[in-house]
């Protein structure tokens, strides 16, 4: 078996347990910065300060965010809502404890400094069941003026205390329930086939795939659905665990540039891409790489995903296929993606570091390829 390390916070899963994050907090500190989606999902408790943050977090709302929490003195962070809610905080948690600016500990485009102090305490509950950031290392956050997003990462920024509670997702749109849950498909699929892929990511993500292919579609057709909306956030759960420790691949390298050039939600520019990089991975490893082992765990996903116990790569893909077209996941030109970006964005997304976890190297053909067929969707 090969050597290989695992970070995780500590997690309470279970129905109800958001309501226990405002107790956690108070141990941490008397005053707390709630860092919030632009719907409130849990009351603000009496004496805390809360920060809205709506739409994917920017440099410029962690600055925001950690100017409040320093001049309210703060001393715990505690944020509730979706993945851009989780990371604002995460971030915020960072940048209260520690000196300069956001930029100075940003990847890629950025300094890429560690940080030099701790974060304050840092809780997270999630409300939707997607990115599954509550249990990773990395904020990431939209840097406008280089058109680009990168993440703030740090060993020091996992949360203390992760409530992972289904109930929080009950009622969510059928859209935001589809894009959300297909980014953690997304990512269980990318974590098992990555170079970096290791035994504890490989159990996760085997787990999480079993939970999540009979979940989606019932959680998407009935958002009260309590039995599958617990299996999503578990499922969620398991994919943040396992990028975190693995890595990803070729359809998160395309989404940062793509969410940092265009009004796009990362979700559902993951569902678009996911079943076109699926094909084009299996069709280079099949030319290039016949010896590599993605190519039967491709086979393992199909299992997963289908229940045959003799399905294949391609019945996977058929199987996601089929998944975006009943999610109604709009193609990449709804949201102003043309051929005329191909270049930039095949640019950008090679030199990505989630592409760096990709089982083979996609030729800038290759990937011109999958950008032009998910604009079509």
């Amino acid at each position: 078996m090969p050597r290989f390390e695992f970070a995780a916070p500590r997690i309470v899963f279970g129905e109800g347990v958001a309501a226990e994050a405002a107790a956690a907090a108070a141990g941490f500190a008397d005053r707390a910065l709630w860092v919030t989606g632009g719907v409130e999902r849990l009351p603000t408790p009496a004496g805390a300060v809360r920060f809205a943050v709506r739409g994917e977090p920017t440099l410029q709302v962690v600055r925001d965010g950690a100017a409040i929490g320093r001049e309210a003195g703060c001393g715990v962070v505690v944020a509730v809502g979706g993945g851009s809610a989780i990371d604002a905080g995460k971030a915020i948690a960072a940048m209260i404890s520690n000196p300069g600016d956001p930029l100075d500990y940003l990847e890629v485009v950025g300094r890429g400094l560690p940080l030099t102090a701790a974060p304050v305490p840092f809780l997270a509950v999630p409300a939707t069941a997607g990115t599954g950031s509550e249990v990773t290392r990395n904020a990431v956050l939209g840097v406008p003026e280089h058109r680009v997003k990168a993440s703030l990462r740090s060993p020091r920024m996992l949360a203390r205390i992760a409530f992972v509670d289904p109930d929080a997702s009950l009622g969510l749109p059928p859209s935001l329930t589809a894009s959300t849950g297909l980014d953690a498909l997304t990512q269980l699929i990318e974590a098992y086939v990555s170079i970096r892929a290791n035994p504890m990511t490989d159990a996760l993500c085997v787990e999480g795939l079993r939970a999540a292919a009979p979940a989606l579609r019932r959680a998407y057709r009935n958002g009260s659905d309590r039995e599958a909306r617990g299996a999503m956030a578990w499922a969620a759960c398991l994919s943040g665990l396992a990028l975190s420790n693995a890595a990803l691949g070729a359809v998160h390298g395309f989404a940062a540039p793509i969410g940092g050039a265009f009004a796009a939600p990362h979700g559902a520019v993951c569902a678009a891409l996911l079943p076109h990089v699926m094909r084009a991975n299996g069709a280079a490893l099949r030319s290039r790489m016949p010896e590599s082992p993605a190519l039967a765990r491709y086979d393992e996903i199909a299992r997963l995903l289908t229940g045959a116990p003799h399905a294949v790569a391609a019945d996977g893909e058929r199987w996601v296929t089929d998944l975006v077209s009943e999610c109604q996941i709009p193609g990449l030109s709804a949201y102003g993606v043309a051929a005329g970006n191909s270049a930039m964005l095949v640019d950008a997304a090679s030199k990505a570091s989630s592409m760096k976890g990709n089982p083979v190297v996609l030729e800038p053909a290759e990937l011109a390829a999958v950008l032009r067929l998910a604009m079509a969707r």
